[in-house]
């Protein structure tokens, strides 16, 4: 093989989740050189020995910053350049998670010295002390947002947000939660229950005197396109 220099490879993961009825964005405090101190996305360096692929990797670095086995991945881009990381030349190839977080501990690995959530507006305003992130994450992180959002308005992505069982009201908020603005009640359940992507999962208990159905997604491996967008609550 040519003997040149070869530029630094990683993975970095966009981690979301819905909690305290917002969507929020997973981070890792970096405890070294470079950005010692500053937020960052968790991640890291592929490691050809243990990666088959860059999935492998992300799956890899998923277990180790979040303890999640199986999420939802989508790969989300790559980003690439001389000046991204002051150790060198290096890309990144980015994946979105999704994922619930009821009984999850965080874990934040011996390259970072904490770990939190973050709400995904107040990344992108900048604000909460997250800002600015390491590196070029901040940019990462808005593209995982605006292709989460997009996505959104024609799929079932926020079930995968969701801890199972899950109720319809339940679903119905963490889209909500994820487009930022509410949605009409009676299409919603229509739309949901005509795309056969859920299972009931019998009555669970919420409270209430009559308990609702809760559901499970039939398929874990890809969301469910719908043939056109959500309606704004009140549209026609």
């Amino acid at each position: 093989m040519p003997d040149f220099p070869r530029p630094l490879t990683t993975v970095d993961l966009v981690i979301f989740t819905v909690r305290d009825d917002a969507l929020q964005v997973l981070l890792v405090r970096r405890a070294e050189a470079p950005f010692a101190g500053q937020w960052a996305l968790p991640g890291g360096f592929v490691d050809i020995d243990l990666d088959a692929d860059l999935q492998a990797c992300a799956r890899r670095k998923l277990h180790e910053k979040a303890g999640v086995q199986s999420p939802y991945l989508e790969q989300l881009g790559s980003w690439g350049g001389a000046r991204r990381d002051p150790r060198g030349w290096s890309a990144t190839h980015a994946y979105m998670a999704l994922i619930p977080t009821e009984g999850m501990a965080l874990r934040h690995g011996a390259n970072a010295s904490d770990a939190a959530w973050f709400t995904a507006d107040e990344l992108l305003a900048g604000t909460g002390g997250a800002h600015p992130l390491a590196f070029d994450h901040a940019g990462i992180v808005r593209a995982g947002v605006e292709r989460l959002r997009g996505k959104v308005e024609y799929t079932s992505l926020p079930a995968f947000l969701l801890p199972e069982p899950f109720t319809l009201p339940e679903l119905q908020g963490a889209y909500e939660v994820v487009l930022g603005r509410p949605v009409d009640k009676s299409g919603f359940r229509t739309r949901i229950l005509a795309g056969g992507f859920l299972v009931e999962a019998g009555l669970v208990p919420r409270g209430s005197r009559r308990p609702p159905m809760g559901y499970r997604l039939a398929n874990r491996e890809a969301p469910v396109v719908f043939p056109r967008t959500f309606s704004p609550r009140g549209a026609g």
